[in-house]
């Protein structure tokens, strides 16, 4: 006997248990199907605890430095077994908000192994869910009017140099670590390896990444690019680009030699650890797909606009159809399809209003096009800058590096890309966010009356530097007589 459902979402990360409360808010009869923990890798693996980890290095840097704000303390100490301790009890706390909010939403949770079945009993379309249960149970099976695949990604690895969960760790394998290695190897510069390079170095490991791009964040502004780099230099961070992974091998003293080469030429870089982050993979094999008609296309699922497979009532969203792999795109991707299917005609996502975040020391944020995007698209481009140590409420922090960098069309003034690298700017970014889904101007960006003293100071001054206007710098007043 089949348990029938108006939706049915194989994933309970954060595409498909925030899809699941938004189809509970629109009285949908809705179960979830995860074979883990609601949550999924945001809150397990991913985006929280790596968060918090970071959040701990910033507070060892900060006392460190504490005699830079005129306060004398002990030499500070770090006990990693606490910091692993507050990322536990901060991720348990979100997980059994998660757990409330699906009793509250009336929102059924089995907790199994779900597989897609092709037409049958249960169903005369494809999209039932057979249900392998953790507890040992009897298989469930679930028969959905509609299904989502919310199954998200794992962390891709390089053939060259394969997990060992000792030697050689993927991301989930160093957010188990029980103690800091004294070295690191990092393979990737994007946005992962930035992270973890930046917290890492905070907590007194030494650093080295290798990236296979000519420059660190290879998506993002080259000027951002730049500048982190310039940054996690000054902290004893070595930096390769152009690096081509060749071979690896575990030395007597148990540390592990990367062989790579670099503009030609054959280099070896030896660490305790090696910590691969060259981006992450769908997470769709073994889930039925062969029993459906749904396509794939680079091993991502294929969708339309409105997240819609090959098979209508079949929808996917998140890490699983590729695209920006961001927990906050598979949330607006899930929140989409549901109203899809409850026949709300939501808006299409328009992907170059997401914002783009790296909480790394100094954090990194942008939205829209980077200047070069922007000239490859054929604009005519005019651009604004600001910096950070220009900002009062910045050197009240301590933070003078950084700037807040704005790309427009010349001709038109419309807001093609904000790009920023400074203190909390992952939390600035909302507002030139906000701008771009408005089609907002820089000159109406500046029209905002901005507090003072903040950091919100610098969009000001930003948005005033594209036509050289920005107040407090002597380049604003280049052109007085």
């Amino acid at each position: 006997m089949a348990n029938d459902y108006d939706l049915v979402i194989l994933g309970g990360g954060m595409g498909g248990y925030v899809a699941a409360i938004r189809a509970a808010q629109l009285n949908l009869k809705t179960a979830i199907v995860e074979k883990d923990k609601l949550g999924g890798t945001c809150l397990h693996r991913g985006c929280i605890p790596s968060k918090s980890l970071l959040k701990s290095a910033e507070v060892y840097k900060t006392v460190k430095n504490a005699m830079d704000f005129g306060i004398s303390t002990n030499h500070a100490t770090l006990d990693f077994s606490k910091v692993q301790t507050r990322k536990k009890t901060i991720v348990e706390r979100l997980y059994k908000g998660i757990q409330s909010l699906m009793n509250k939403g009336k929102i059924d949770v089995y907790e199994g192994t779900g597989r897609l079945l092709g037409p049958s009993i249960f169903s005369p379309l494809a999209g039932a869910v057979s249900i392998e249960m953790n507890n040992g149970a009897e298989n469930q099976i679930l028969a959905p009017k509609n299904l989502i695949i919310a199954t998200g990604s794992c962390p891709r690895q390089l053939k060259e140099i394969p997990y060992d969960n000792q030697h050689i760790l993927s991301s989930d394998d160093a957010l188990e670590l029980e103690s800091l290695p004294a070295s690191i190897t990092i393979i990737g510069g994007g946005a992962i390896g930035i992270e973890w390079a930046s917290m890492l170095t905070d907590f007194g490991v030494k650093v080295t990444i290798l990236e296979y791009a000519e420059q660190l964040l290879p998506t993002e502004d080259k000027e951002i690019s730049n500048e982190i780099s310039l940054q996690l230099k000054k902290r004893d961070v070595q930096i390769v680009t152009d690096a081509n992974i060749l071979s690896y091998s575990i030395e007597e003293n148990d540390s592990v030699k990367i062989q790579v080469t670099c503009n030609g030429e054959q280099k070896e870089y030896v660490s305790e650890k090696v910590l691969v982050c060259v981006g992450r993979e769908a997470v769709i094999n073994d889930i039925g797909l062969e029993n459906t008609e749904i396509e794939i296309d680079a091993h991502y699922i294929k969708t339309n606009e409105n997240y819609q497979t090959a098979e209508s009532h079949i929808y996917a969203v998140g890490d699983c159809i590729g695209g920006l792999q961001l927990a906050h795109v598979a949330s607006k991707e899930g929140i989409t399809a549901v109203e899809h299917i409850a026949g709300l005609k939501p808006d299409k996502v328009n992907y170059e209003d997401i914002p783009r975040c790296v909480y790394s020391s100094p954090e990194i944020a942008s939205v829209g096009l980077t200047e070069k995007e922007s000239k490859a698209k054929g604009y005519h481009i005019k651009t604004g800058k600001f910096p950070f140590h220009a900002n009062g409420k910045a050197l009240i922090h301590g933070e003078k590096n950084g700037f807040v960098k704005f790309v427009v069309d010349a001709e038109t003034n419309d807001l093609l890309g904000v790009h920023m690298i400074g203190h909390q700017v992952t939390e600035l970014i909302s507002e030139t966010g906000l701008a771009k889904v408005l089609d907002a101007t820089p000159w109406e960006i500046s029209q905002t009356v901005h507090p003072h003293p903040s950091l919100s100071e610098i969009i000001f001054e930003s948005a005033l530097s594209v036509d050289g206007l920005q107040l407090h710098s002597e380049r604003g007043l280049q052109n007085v007589q």
